[in-house]
């Protein structure tokens, strides 16, 4: 029999076979079963040493068995793994007090995915869903002393091809060049599978580490809460569900902001939910990163043999989707405040679990931060994340948009595919809701456009509908009605709301959008002018990845972005056509290969910025713009605005200012028709100065205009409303300046009065001087004339820019900070290398 548990922080564990108890008074005793194991691979007659938790790529690669698959096109030779059976085990000791005691269980936090477990050659149980944990009893057959574990993998890629034969009808799902035939039927990652980013690795793996838990009596499941405030008055419910081996009494202590209660429970076999409340008054609120702090409170749930400790913030979260105007709202409002909000898309930061790092996911998250976002979508087709992601952002102050772990395909909704489902929703909920950082539970990705996206659902889309309905709104949407009634449910991304399945990839007037018409229809960035989105939950453009990182999965003479490695690391099947393509709308062809590589990321910049700054400018009626995608899982030509291993596109240094709280953006109605906009998401009202000129190439600038303005809080404001005919739109830019009056700060736009390929672009030079200021390298560079898209470069990956991929005026000094994160390394100004738009022709 298994039970399901949740991933809170526990206040016992085990070191080395000894048994530790945090908390005096408590028995339950623990053992993790992590470290080193042996992978065989029978079919193959393999056998390696296999760390835990880890994957079996990453074993295989160790052992040097396999190539790496991220190099070159070597996974197109590794697709023997994923189809391969494979066993995992371990020998290991056990203690007679631990043997002896009344309940005692394997926990298992994180299977990757089809697997029978045997211990001491009898079976336990069996996993299908990377997304459940499991829980098996094995009183009576684990001995004291030496014990044999062993979980015998079954592909999830076989797996789902039998569970295909069994279907009534057929579930479609998007595919890909390189990819794993019916990924929908089993419950897996479904990037693993391959994605139009990502490489088809159908990894195994065990990616928490196995733990054996025993307890003289009772033991604790999963403690939840439900918060609701009322006149500054915090109504804490705290949710303790409990299994215990017999009858009898505990004592349950609850402490959380100063407050505490305690008493003796009865217990009864088998498992029972305590509901006890704490009433808080004093407080700080938490709140998303940009609006204030993010006060963080422990919550203490113990019982006389089991404990558990979670970190909750107070702050209250809806999401506002009335009609008004212009359609119908999408708006969150965190503690009675409307938010903008401003992020990402979250995929797994790799396509190896075995690589995924909690330091790894730190930086990621910590990058997106000094992008000014405050919120991140955790995307339907990869995994919920371990428990260190959500308390980062909690730390962060990062809402999270969360989507289930289903995307763009449709699903079966047979009962052996819908139970499994509610048991993995019941669970993740129950672990993940009192995060936060958790701002909303959305259904699936774009599985409702999958309805119309497959020959069978087309013909016959009422049958397929029924089944969509069945499992999200019938399975996921009522589950989480039910565990977190207090959070807002949205159905699908995107989605117009429930029950309404309008077209929310062209429809702007209600709900989230994903607006792609600009990369997969071939419209030029000025279409996204053309829309408004209420809330635009994806939308992106590609680049590749800079030369270092190419350097590192492509041999020189493959350095071509036609060669066959290149396209093999370019998984949009046409991913490079629309770049290059893209390079003749907008810019003079690029002159060599690291040229098409800056140039791809400066157009990716370019394009997001058009986006970004025009919906922000429409503030209210847009309230929240989510691009398409943070971080990428392997070395790959891709959407990210990240790449993998760490350093910042064109793209992400843009974000930081489009995303900066106080924006000045230059929008260009119609024809040489130009409006200034002013956004101010701050709570103070900024009075200052705006300058406007136009700048010719060759350095000379005219003044257009100088007055006063003021940017009101948290709204956008029209500053200027000018007319561009009679300029030379060939020879010169404009450029718009906001001076602060209180603080000085300056905050500054430019914009291009044609496409750069039209412009007469002088070649300037950047003089850079160096100097130290507090431990800190600093660079100050200047120019004689204007230079765009300045991109510096180091050959120390660890070097961070302070900024990078701006415009430099000449007149004007630019100083950039550089941070080594180690004093060890030397810095060596002969080693920072400039690039701008001019050098690519």
């Amino acid at each position: 029999m298994d039970f399901f548990f949740c991933q809170h922080k526990t206040s016992y564990y085990n070191d080395g076979g000894k048994e530790h108890a945090e908390k005096g008074g408590n028995h339950m005793k623990q053992m993790t079963l992590g470290g080193t194991w042996t992978l065989e691979i029978p079919e193959r007659e393999i056998t390696v040493p296999m760390t835990v938790p880890g994957d079996d790529h990453t074993a295989l690669l160790q052992a040097g068995v396999i190539a790496d698959p991220y190099q070159g096109k070597n996974e197109l030779d590794l697709q023997w793994i994923g189809s391969s059976q494979a066993r995992l085990s371990k020998i290991f000791h056990c203690t007679e007090e631990i043997a002896s005691l009344e309940m005692i269980s394997l926990d298992l936090k994180s299977i990757d995915t089809v697997a029978e477990v045997f211990l001491n050659g009898i079976s336990i149980g069996l996993c299908d869903n990377m997304f459940r944990s499991y829980r098996f009893d094995i009183r009576g057959i684990l001995s004291a002393g030496e014990n044999r574990i062993e979980f015998a993998f079954t592909s999830a890629g076989r797996t789902a091809a039998f569970l295909n034969t069994t279907l009534p009808y057929p579930i479609p799902a998007m595919t890909y060049p390189i990819h794993s035939p019916h990924r929908n039927l089993v419950r897996k990652a479904q990037c693993h599978s391959g994605w139009d980013w990502g490489p088809c690795l159908m990894v195994k793996g065990i990616y928490e580490e196995p733990v054996i838990s025993a307890s003289p009596l009772e033991r604790i499941e999963y403690v939840h809460t439900n918060l609701t405030e009322t006149e500054g008055i915090w109504n804490l419910e705290v949710i303790t569900e409990i299994t215990s081996s017999d009858a009898g009494e505990t004592t349950l202590t609850i402490s959380c902001a100063g407050e505490t209660l305690k008493e003796t429970v009865s217990l009864r076999k088998g498992t029972q939910e305590l509901r006890r409340s704490l009433r808080i008054t004093d407080i700080d609120l938490w709140w998303p990163s940009g609006y204030g702090r993010q006060p963080l409170y422990t919550l203490s749930v113990t019982l006389d043999h089991d404990g558990r400790e979670k970190r909750i913030g107070f702050r209250t979260i809806e999401v506002d989707t009335s009609s008004d105007e212009s359609g119908s709202a999408m708006t969150f409002i965190v503690n009675g405040k409307a938010i903008f909000c401003k992020g990402a898309n979250w995929i797994p930061s790799d396509a190896l679990p075995s690589r995924s790092t909690k330091e790894r996911e730190k930086f990621l998250l910590s990058s997106a931060v000094e992008a000014n976002m405050n919120m991140i979508r955790v995307w339907g087709g990869g995994r919920y994340e371990q428990e260190s992601f959500y308390e980062t952002c909690d730390e962060y102050g990062l809402l999270i948009w969360h989507d289930f772990m289903f995307s763009c395909s449709l699903y079966p909704s047979e009962p052996w595919f819908t139970e499994n489902v509610k048991e993995e929703v019941i669970h993740q909920v129950k672990r993940l809701k009192d995060h936060p950082c958790i701002a909303l539970w959305c259904g699936n990705n774009e599985d409702v456009g999958a309805l119309t996206w497959f020959e069978d659902s087309r013909k016959d889309r009422d049958r397929y509908l029924i089944d969509y309905d069945r499992l999200n709104e019938g399975v996921i949407g009522t589950q989480v009605r039910k565990i977190d009634p207090k959070r807002t449910w949205w159905p699908s991304s995107p989605s117009a709301g429930i029950d309404d399945y309008s077209d929310n990839w062209h429809d702007d007037s209600k709900g989230d959008m994903h607006y792609w018409s600009v990369w997969h229809e071939g419209k030029p960035f000025e279409a996204y002018r053309e829309v408004t989105p209420r809330f635009c939950s994806e939308f992106g453009f590609q680049s590749f990845p800079s030369i270092p990182l190419i350097r590192s999965f492509c041999p020189p003479q493959e350095m071509n972005i036609s060669s066959p490695v290149m396209e093999h690391h370019q998984r949009n099947d046409r991913g490079n056509t629309i770049i290059t393509s893209t390079f003749s709308r907008y810019f003079r062809f690029p002159s060599s290969f690291a040229d098409q590589v800056y140039l791809s990321q400066v157009q990716q910049a370019m394009a997001i910025t058009t986006a970004v700054e025009y919906w922000r400018s429409r503030r209210p009626v847009c309230m929240g713009a989510l691009y398409w995608q943070l971080n990428d899982l392997w070395p790959v030509a891709s959407w990210s605005s990240i790449e993998y291993g760490g350093r910042w596109k064109a793209l992400h240094w843009a974000a930081k200012r489009f995303f900066s709280p106080v924006l000045l953006t230059l929008q260009e109605k119609q024809n040489g028709r130009w409006e200034l906009f002013g956004v101010n998401d701050t709570e103070r009202s900024i009075s200052g100065t705006i300058i406007l000129e136009r700048i010719s190439f060759d350095g000379n600038s005219d003044l257009l205009s100088q007055e006063k303005a003021e940017l009101q809080p948290e709204t956008s404001t029209q500053l200027l409303v000018f007319d561009t005919d009679s300029f030379n739109t060939s020879s010169s830019f404009l450029r718009a300046t906001f001076v602060d009056c209180g603080s000085q700060d300056i905050w500054e736009t430019i914009s291009f009065l044609s496409e750069p390929k039209n412009c007469s672009l002088e070649e300037g030079t950047v003089t850079i001087g160096h100097s130290m200021e507090n431990g800190t390298h600093l660079l100050t560079l200047e120019c004689e004339l204007p230079l765009f898209y300045v991109m510096l470069t180091y050959p120390d990956e660890n070097l961070h820019f302070s900024d990078n991929g701006f415009h430099l005026i000449p007149g004007r000094k630019k100083v950039i900070t550089c941070t080594t994160g180690s004093v060890d390394i030397p810095f060596d100004i002969e080693q920072v290398k400039v690039r701008h738009l001019r050098d690519t022709y």
